[in-house]
């Protein structure tokens, strides 16, 4: 980036800050970003002063772009805490005081660096698994309500096989596409905020160093002492970098994952459920496979209904119970209109 982009950034920058400094209740954090503003300004000035130095053209009068504008109406109407996904794009720092983790009470603020970023590990460990239930469970419903409602419509079994087996092959591609492009851009988004935080850290340490302060004195650490561990933490660039994008940006490397396992994983937990409801005619034995298949597949959304409650905390037999219902419903649905356009199979 040029040294007139960079000034702009921090100008923008400045302005959000107030805007969320103005929406935010709380009186420490509202402090907080009044004084990233201030930091901000301070570090918009030093570009001023380097372009000077450098003998460049100097930056005119400041004005809001489009984006910004609309980010800040959108502080207003929403609140920093609704939008903080756009607000890290805009390089607004600051948003992990907003991370309920990081807030809980009791959690105990780093008095080292050591300490600094050992709270997040282990964090997201069972996201994969929580992903699979659901992946499973998406492609349970939808391949399901998709063979019954053919099977509603007609009696013949190859072509029921051969629309079920399509429907979990576009499902499935259809879900590794999406989660492909979401963690891809996930992934832009923090490789494009850590190379700004690279940047700063060369250019102005102190100011950065300052600004995770801060954020740690919001969050109840007396001035001095979230000075010192601040100072300390950058004394590692990469260890710094790191940190950075933990508490100024509120992003944890280490649940982003790689896009390509995750459309790989997305698409082998849809098929997975896909196929529960084609076992009965691929075996081809049964005189009514429509039966068995809705027999299975009922069982089979009681049973990932129940390991859903592991993750709400529910009870797992009424959790099951409740997506047999729901995934039971769309399966008759989609049966009863199948029926209607053609002829029943039963």
């Amino acid at each position: 980036m040029s040294n007139l982009e960079n000034w702009q950034e921090e100008k923008q920058s400045a302005v959000l800050y107030r805007l969320v400094a103005a929406r935010e209740p709380d009186e420490e954090k509202s402090r907080m970003f009044i004084a990233l503003a201030r930091a901000a300004e301070e570090q918009a000035r030093l570009w001023e002063e380097k372009m000077r130095e450098e003998g460049g053209a100097l930056p005119g009068t400041f004005r809001l772009t489009p984006r910004t504008r609309i980010v800040a109406w959108l502080i207003k109407l929403l609140g920093p805490r609704t939008i903080r996904p756009v607000l890290a794009a805009m390089k607004v720092r600051g948003l992990s005081v907003y991370s309920s983790a990081m807030l809980s009470e009791g959690h105990a603020m780093p008095t080292c660096v050591e300490e600094v970023g050992h709270r997040h590990a282990g964090f997201g460990g069972g996201g994969n698994l929580r992903a699979a239930v659901f992946g499973v469970n998406d492609g349970l419903v939808s391949n399901a309500s998709l063979v019954m409602g053919v099977a509603g419509a007609t009696h013949d079994h190859k072509l029921i096989l051969m629309t079920g087996i399509a429907g979990m092959v576009a499902g499935a591609a259809s879900m590794a596409a999406g989660e492909y492009v979401s963690v891809r851009s996930q992934r832009e988004l923090y490789e494009y905020q850590i190379r700004l935080e690279r940047e700063e850290l060369e250019q102005y340490p102190d100011e950065e160093a300052e600004e995770l302060a801060l954020i740690y004195n919001a969050r109840g650490v007396e001035m001095g002492r979230a000075r010192r561990v601040a100072a300390d933490l950058l004394k590692d660039p990469e260890h710094a970098l790191d940190t950075l994008a933990r508490e100024e940006l509120g992003l944890n490397p280490d649940d982003l994952g790689s896009p390509l396992g995750a459309a790989g994983f997305s698409f082998f937990s849809f098929s997975l459920g896909a196929l529960i409801p084609l076992l009965p005619f691929l075996y081809g034995g049964a005189a009514y496979p429509v039966v068995y298949t809705g027999v299975i597949t009922l069982l089979s959304l009681f049973g990932v209904g129940a390991l859903l409650s592991l993750f709400t905390g529910r009870d797992a037999v009424r959790s099951g119970v409740r997506m047999m219902l729901i995934g039971g419903g769309a399966g008759a649905v989609t049966y009863a209109i199948g029926m209607a356009l053609g002829v029943g199979l039963l």
